[in-house]
């Protein structure tokens, strides 16, 4: 079971991480993971499951089941990650290990682009760079 302290609870921080995130997507389903700038707090999983995919006893077995899979991907997603899994209708017609090969596809692929993106900004590359010194007032050349 995925406890308290891995699960994201706040509204603003589904809407950061949805509006954010890297996305990828697989079978019934979009994943959205946002890597924070503090690597020590825990990993943290959110649902979204809307009416759209089916009356609540769907709903919560679909929440359920996406517990159970990303409890047991805990130690392979890294810390300081909030993942949020965006559930479709197309997913109530899968079986469990279709379902958690989606997802841990999904997941490890948002991650990745995440952390590419996140390298990304924070890289110490300068915005303009000098290929020589300018003597007549010539523009330096840009990156």
């Amino acid at each position: 079971m995925l406890s308290r302290r891995h699960r994201i609870a706040d509204g603003d921080d589904y809407r950061l991480t949805v509006r954010r995130g890297a996305r990828a997507g697989a079978d019934g389903m979009t994943v959205s993971a946002l890597l924070h700038e503090d690597f020590s707090t825990p990993t943290r999983f959110g649902f979204i499951i809307t009416k759209r995919v089916g009356v609540a006893v769907v709903r919560n077995r679909m929440r359920r089941r996406l517990k159970a899979i990303t409890a047991g991907m805990l130690e392979e997603v890294p810390t300081g990650v909030d993942v949020i899994i965006r559930v479709h209708p197309e997913a109530v017609a899968l079986d469990f290990a279709a379902l958690e090969a989606g997802a841990r596809s999904a997941i490890a692929r948002a991650v990745k682009r995440a952390e590419r993106e996140n390298r990304r900004r924070r890289s110490d590359r300068p915005a303009v760079l000098l290929t020589s010194t300018p003597t007549s007032g010539a523009e330096p050349n840009r990156a």
